[in-house]
């Protein structure tokens, strides 16, 4: 019983999703369908995106240490280890919702939160020129996604130049 009721907490959301996806089926059985077709195929496409990434991941955790990826994308690797974000980032032209457990995988590594911040931030740009190459989006979509970041790197280099001095005792 106890595990069915950790189980029901966990997997919360899912549950009142399935929930309201059938509420709507009895209200309303056309819109009903339609929302379960979307889900469908929503949920095919991650299927076919994320379990590869997670294999990848799992490769990615057991076949390169921590020291490697610090080495070349930790604190010390300099223009080595945004180099290596700029490639990661432009060649991972997928979904987001698989490039954060990759970032989860990097920030686990020891890998500088500014490469991370530049691997995210390049895929979403890959993904917007995607779009306009495939799907007749607007260029100016590109221009949106990296001024969209503009004020997260303004403050990390906030915290990076003023704030880490005082916690860490640095002249």
């Amino acid at each position: 019983m106890k595990i069915a009721i950790k189980l029901m907490k966990r997997y919360s959301f899912f549950l009142i999703t399935v929930a309201a996806l059938l509420l709507l089926l009895l209200i309303n059985r056309e819109l009903g369908k339609s929302a379960v077709e979307i889900a469908g195929v929503s949920l095919k496409g991650m299927a076919t995106i994320i379990f590869p990434i997670f294999i990848l991941l799992g490769l990615l955790d057991v076949w390169v240490s921590r020291e490697t990826m610090m080495k070349y994308m930790g604190d010390g690797s300099g223009i080595k280890g945004v180099l290596l974000a700029v490639f990661l980032g432009s060649a991972a032209a997928g979904p987001l919702y698989g490039a954060f457990p990759v970032a989860a995988v990097l920030m686990k590594k020891g890998v500088k939160f500014s490469n991370i911040l530049i691997f995210i931030n390049l895929i979403l740009i890959a993904i917007d020129l995607f779009r306009i190459s495939f799907k007749n989006a607007e260029t100016e979509t590109v221009g949106h996604t990296i001024s969209k970041y503009l004020p997260v790197y303004l403050i990390w280099i906030l915290i990076v130049v003023f704030l880490f001095p005082v916690i860490f005792g640095m002249k």
